[in-house]
């Protein structure tokens, strides 16, 4: 428990808002048992221990569609879960990165590398951000690598293009496609 608040410390103090109400609060093992998570996964992941999993909203790469998914970390990957499905698999290996606003958002970016076996970054939004992106940045051994954004960020939607996600402060949380084509979390 000390360890990952010292992570989350270094990680997130003074950059995103909404951390220092989130000290007080005790990191949970898990969001989700193992009995909530569909046997035909459990059977996929084939018997990889899970250190956790949480419910996210997966926005899609095109139309930021929002889907109900689940996250579940393993000790090697992160795993994008749809009911029975297995969505996406990212290796801590080949992870380059994880990004999130500087603003109360429970938005974070998996980037992952351009190639044949990945769609494109991933973007999640989930109610325990610190919890998540410090249990992922510890799992895969990456605290370096999680950035914390002011304004926008660019994410891969795959085959070479990028598409561009913006922060705004506004009277209700929203997250939606602009006119403009790029994704804009309020």
């Amino acid at each position: 428990q000390l360890q990952q608040k010292v992570v989350a410390s270094a990680v997130f103090r003074g950059k995103k808002e909404g951390y220092v109400q989130s000290i007080n609060q005790p990191f949970l093992d898990t969001r989700l048992k193992e009995t909530d998570i569909n046997p035909k996964v459990l059977q996929l992941i084939h018997g990889e221990k899970i250190k956790y999993a949480t419910p996210v909203i997966k926005y899609d790469r095109n139309g930021f569609k929002a889907r109900d998914r689940l996250l579940v970390l393993t000790q090697s990957s992160a795993y994008v879960v749809e009911m029975a499905k297995i969505k996406q698999k990212i290796d801590y290996a080949t992870l380059k990165g994880v990004s999130t606003s500087n603003l109360s958002d429970g938005i974070l970016v998996i980037h992952v590398p351009e190639d044949n076996k990945q769609k494109g970054d991933v973007i999640l939004q989930c109610e325990h951000i610190f919890e998540t992106v410090t249990k992922l940045c510890m799992l895969a051994n990456k605290q370096n690598l999680v950035k914390v954004v002011q304004g926008s960020l660019q994410f891969r939607i795959g085959s070479g293009k990028e598409g561009t996600m913006v922060f705004t402060v506004g009277q209700e949380p929203q997250v939606f496609k602009a006119k403009n084509g790029q994704l804009t979390v309020v």
